[in-house]
């Protein structure tokens, strides 16, 4: 790893505070290069870097490589390694609007749902609290007692250790509290296992999986529509869901155009007739 690497990753853990998930990933990336051309990275000029990354056949995973390497050149310009800040063109991705579910689709998921034991409360208020919340799955597993007051969800161990608070729906508070009126386990965290420990991303994504057929982010994603559909302000949903950039949030405008689209093919009469 050369000097400069080794200073832009102590940059994103120290002063930047990322996860130590995505400095690894940064690392990954850039360290991978390095020994692909035995030499150290900021030596490379962008036309190198290109033919290194071009036999990356997914467009996303080479923009990945591609963030990592401009982030890298941003900081050498910055710090004054290189004398000229070089940037490397991102490759073209068809938008792709998140998968996501109607409040219909998961009340119907819900009434699957046993809740005649604390397993089947617990799976219930799982997947009404990741709705009501729209918090990521490691946020929600996170979740401790003392963070949940009067309706308000304390996020603490959010993406880039940036803290917020969430309301709580009645409805998912109401769950919430039948599941841990009857789990009388001892436990540090919300949700558990049948053991007592903390429940696991697996066994979340298996619930989320047997009920609704998707992963936990999904809900996530269906939290960020309802309430575009429900007219929120996209600021205010980017802070709802911890987004650092308003870019990240503004993927959901395009369910909103869509939904514009739609209402107008169905209603105009000249939209019928064409």
């Amino acid at each position: 790893m050369s000097n400069e690497v080794e200073a832009f990753l102590e940059y994103i853990t120290v002063t930047k505070a990322l996860s130590k998930k995505s400095v690894e990933a940064y690392k990954s990336d850039l360290c991978s290069l390095e020994e692909k051309f035995s030499k150290p990275l900021i030596f490379l000029d962008t036309q190198t870097l290109m033919r290194l990354l071009a036999f990356y056949k997914n467009k996303r995973t080479l923009n990945r490589k591609l963030s990592s390497v401009n982030a890298f050149f941003a900081f050498c310009y910055k710090q004054h390694f290189s004398d000229e800040q070089k940037k490397v063109k991102f490759a073209k991705i068809p938008k792709l609007l998140p998968k996501f579910l109607s409040y219909e689709e998961i009340v119907k998921g819900l009434e699957l749902i046993d809740r005649t034991s604390w397993i089947g409360k617990r799976d219930y208020a799982l997947i009404l609290f990741l709705y009501a919340s729209g918090t990521r799955i490691s946020e929600c597993l996170e979740v401790m007692l003392d963070d949940i007051q009067d309706g308000w969800l304390h996020v603490r161990h959010a993406k880039g250790d940036k803290e917020r608070i969430v309301p709580l729906a009645k409805a998912a508070k109401k769950a919430l509290d039948e599941y841990m009126f009857t789990c009388n386990m001892h436990k540090e965290y919300v949700w558990c296992n049948y053991q007592g420990g903390k429940l696991s991303r697996i066994s979340a994504y298996k619930i989320t999986q047997k009920y609704l057929g998707v992963s936990p982010h999904v809900l996530r994603h269906s939290y960020a529509t309802s309430l575009i559909r429900g007219g929120a302000d996209l600021r205010v949903v980017q802070e709802l869901l911890g987004h650092a950039s308003l870019l990240t949030t503004q993927i959901y405008t395009h369910i909103q155009k869509q939904d514009l689209k739609d209402t107008v093919e169905v209603c105009h009469p000249m939209a019928k007739n064409r």
